[in-house]
Formats: C-alpha cells, sequence, structure tokens
C-alpha cells in the first residue's frame, strides 16, 4: 500500500515540475487586456442644447375627456330585415322578418335630450335607443336627418338634465390642432383617441359635396356619431367616415364640421328640414393646368364660369371670369372651402365675397337665394322660370329645363325639347316651382309613370308618359 501512494505523489510531483518549466520557459508571453465597464456611464444628448419640458407644453386631455366621455351615448339602430323563408312563411304568404340594424355613436347637445348623430346610424330604423354612459337606456324619437351632410337629430324624454357637450367653432380650427375623437360604440362603455387635425375641407365623394374634418385620431365602426373636441372639450365635429379597405382605421378619420351640423340641426327644429342657401354662380377649381386651359396666371380661388339668372352674385355684379378669393374671409383654395362654408348659411344670409377681376381686388355683399334647381334624372336639372320664361308662352306657371340628363338627351332632342323648355305639370299636377316637383317625385309610387306636360317651341302642349 505504502508503495503505491509513494508512486502517485512522484508522479504528481513529476507533472507539476514539468508544466511549471513549460509555462516559465517556453510559452510565449501574452498580456490580454480587460474592458471593465464605468459603473455610472455618462450619456451626451445627440444636439448640444438640453431642454427641460414644462408641464404646460405638454397637451393635457384629460379635462377635454371628463367634459365630454358622459356626453357620448351609444345608439341602437333596430330594423326589421327579410328573414330566410320557411315553408310556413310559403303557405300562408306572409315575408319573414328578422331582427337587425346598426349601431353608433352620439352627442347630447341640450340637457333635455336633443342628441346629434349621424343619418346612416338611424337610416332604415323601425325604433331607435340610446344608452348613456351611465348604462341607462331610453327609447329615442327621430326629429329629422339630412343625407347630404349625414347628420340626425334624436330626441329622448327625461325627468333629469343630462350632461351635454358644448358647440366650438369649427371654423376656428387649424391644422395641427390636437383633437379628441369620443364614442360610445355598443361593446364599449366609452372610447378615447387623441390626434391632430390633418386637413379641412376634404371631399371623400368626389362631387365636390362635402367638407369633412380630416384627424389622424383613431375612429372605427360603432364610433360614428360620435364626438370631435378640441383640448377645451368644445364640440368641433361629429365623427363620421374613416378611409380604409378593410373596414378598419388606418390612420384618415373625417368628421362634419360643427358650424354645418349646428346650422343643419338647427334648420330641423325651426323649419323641419334644411335650408340651403346658395350664391348664384357655376364654375370650377383653378390649378395650374386650368388656369393654363383657361389663360389666367391665378392658380388658386374659384373660377367663375356663369352667373344664375336673378341671383345674388348678378345682382351684386359678380361676372364671368372673376375669380373668388376669399368668402367671409375664409380663404378659396378649393370648391370645398366655399361649398362647406356656404353649408353654414341660409336663404337671405349675406356673405361677403372678396374676388379677383383683370388682377384687380374687389370686395362686395352678397346676398343668398333659396335653392332653385331640382335634378329629375328622367329630363335633366330643373329651374325656377323667370317672369321672362313664362310670359314669352303666356303661361301662369312652370318650371325651366336648364340642361338635359346626357342618358335621355337623345330623346329629348328628337322630340324638339331642349334647354329653355317650360315643363308645366307632372303627373297631372302644375308645377309653379322646383319645391312642387320635388314633392311629386317624393310621393310617387315606385310603379307608377312619369307623366310630363310641357310646352314645345310652337307654345303647344305635349305630354309624355315615362316607364
Amino acid at each position: 500500500m505504502k508503495k503505491i501512494l509513494t508512486l502517485v505523489l512522484v508522479s504528481a510531483l513529476g507533472g507539476i515540475i514539468t508544466l511549471g518549466a513549460y509555462k516559465l520557459f517556453l510559452e510565449e508571453n501574452k498580456t490580454v487586456v480587460v474592458n471593465t465597464p464605468n459603473e455610472t456611464p455618462n450619456f451626451s444628448p445627440t444636439n448640444n442644447t438640453i431642454r427641460t419640458y414644462n408641464s404646460g407644453e405638454i397637451s393635457d386631455f384629460t379635462k377635454a375627456a371628463e367634459n365630454t366621455v358622459n356626453a357620448v351615448v351609444h345608439v341602437k339602430n333596430v330594423a326589421n330585415n327579410s328573414g330566410q323563408m320557411t315553408f310556413e312563411d310559403l303557405f300562408f304568404g306572409r315575408r319573414p322578418q328578422r331582427q337587425g340594424g346598426g349601431s353608433g355613436s352620439g352627442v347630447i347637445i341640450t340637457p333635455d335630450g336633443y342628441i346629434i348623430t349621424n343619418n346612416h346610424v338611424i337610416d332604415k330604423s323601425q325604433g331607435v335607443t340610446v344608452t348613456l354612459n351611465n348604462n341607462k337606456t331610453y327609447s329615442a324619437t327621430i326629429v329629422g336627418k339630412d343625407s347630404e351632410t349625414d347628420i340626425a337629430l334624436l330626441k329622448v324624454d327625461t325627468d333629469e338634465d343630462l350632461p351635454v357637450v358644448t358647440f366650438g367653432d369649427s371654423d376656428q380650427a387649424k391644422i395641427g390642432e390636437w383633437v379628441l375623437a369620443v364614442g360610445n360604440p355598443f361593446n364599449l362603455t366609452s372610447t378615447v383617441t387623441a390626434g391632430i387635425i390633418s386637413a379641412k375641407s376634404r371631399d371623400l365623394s368626389g362631387g365636390n359635396t362635402q367638407s369633412f374634418i380630416q384627424t389622424d385620431a383613431a375612429v372605427n365602426p360603432g364610433n360614428s356619431g360620435g364626438a370631435l373636441v378640441n383640448t377645451n372639450g368644445e364640440l368641433i365635429g361629429i365623427n363620421t367616415a374613416i378611409s380604409s379597405q378593410t373596414g378598419s382605421y388606418i390612420g384618415y378619420s373625417f368628421a362634419v364640421p360643427s358650424n354645418i351640423a349646428r346650422k343643419v340641426i338647427e334648420d330641423i327644429m325651426e323649419y323641419g328640414n334644411v335650408q340651403n342657401g346658395i350664391l348664384g354662380v357655376t364654375g370650377g377649381t383653378l390649378n395650374s393646368n386650368a388656369a393654363e386651359k383657361i389663360g389666367v396666371e391665378d392658380t388658386q380661388g374659384f373660377y367663375i364660369e356663369s352667373i344664375v339668372e336673378d341671383s345674388g352674385a348678378e345682382k351684386a355684379g359678380l361676372q364671368k371670369g372673376d375669380i373668388i378669393k376669399k368668402i367671409d374671409n375664409v380663404k378659396i383654395s378649393r370648391f370645398s372651402d366655399l361649398s362647406g362654408h356656404l353649408d353654414t348659411k341660409r336663404p337671405d344670409d349675406i356673405v361677403k365675397i372678396t374676388y379677383s377681376r383683370n388682377g384687380n381686388i374687389k370686395t362686395v355683399p352678397v346676398r343668398l337665394i333659396r335653392n332653385e334647381t331640382f335634378t329629375l334624372p328622367e329630363v335633366g336639372q330643373l329651374r325656377n322660370a323667370g317672369s321672362s320664361d313664362l310670359k314669352k308662352h303666356k303661361i301662369k306657371h312652370g318650371v325651366k329645363i336648364a340642361s338635359l340628363n346626357k342618358n335621355y338627351a337623345n330623346f329629348w332632342s328628337r322630340n324638339g325639347v331642349r334647354p329653355g323648355t317650360i315643363i308645366t305639370a307632372i303627373n297631372d299636377t302644375k308645377v309653379s316651382n322646383v319645391d312642387d316637383v320635388e314633392r311629386i317625385i317624393k310621393n310617387k309610387s315606385y310603379n307608377e309613370p312619369l307623366r310630363i306636360e310641357l310646352i314645345n317651341q310652337n307654345g303647344e302642349k305635349e305630354l309624355y308618359n315615362i316607364r
């Protein structure tokens, strides 16, 4: 045993001596550098200016949100839609119905229960209910609606005063200004998103009939009819649409300006319908291409191509070739700037028109007139006939064909009917103005033919039946 231990010790000692000799005499010397990180590193800013922020420089949305969420409600549209036909339905000759409809949001604007929302939220409804932020639900009455602006007015009856959102001035809203979009979709009590105003006077239709405020505040289905408010909690828009190929928000949302929405609901409450005042000009927006084609140097403004007879524009002295630069100090860069401002006005309101004529800038007051045109698809655009038109044909009533619908132009031209022809009756009812025409068409049943009585170029009455 002693011999084994002695042998092990000798072997270990020999190994140690050999390794030590190698390290000392044969292995190449190498220096190893280890970087030890500083325990407290110093970081410098990317620029040489170190800025400190005050809390007042960063927008605080809490006050605006608190003032708004309780006045934004959930609106449910209950409609009866056709359901799947069953054998019993077929046997008894009945049409199956199933309950459907959509939903959205609304904004309380008076303590006694008037609520503004989008027309498309309550369209074709058989009933409307409103749920407040405190989960109380009320039946609502549709007071009125306007499909052109997509605005509707509801009313709920309650014994207590409701929280409201006060109107702001959407004309004073500026691009880059912070805004909140507040909604009340069906599966969430309330939603608040923030963004900035990206643009104003946006037209999504391509027909120069709209003037939206564009924001990048997130708005999704269910938020339609909700409030767009500034940082003071003032209502500057009604959230209406998003730009999306998927149906979900992708960065652009659009709101009806509060000045337009307010005017629409005031008209509904006072007159029962929307009162539209028109300037009495036709034309188009200028840009580089249009200016070059027309032969003018201006590339911004509204170029007047024609003046409506007996309109405020004609009486104020506006002429073909004039370029409208401002209306009530609102700069006109596109047609939606002009139409959007006019949407806040009524017949007999006076606006200030600043225009350029041969390089000279002038400003004149113009009294707006009632809309005197109506488009009858089977004919074209109709206009109220002037006294000279009626006197010419020795008649006492009628409306004038201002232009023919291109789809029917050949038919009417072959029969000697052209712009300037007077229509005296529609469906056996005499017409004196375009309001009469609109009322007749609105009350006409779907399958009823259209009977048009007119005065031809020889002063003779003719009757046309159109199916």
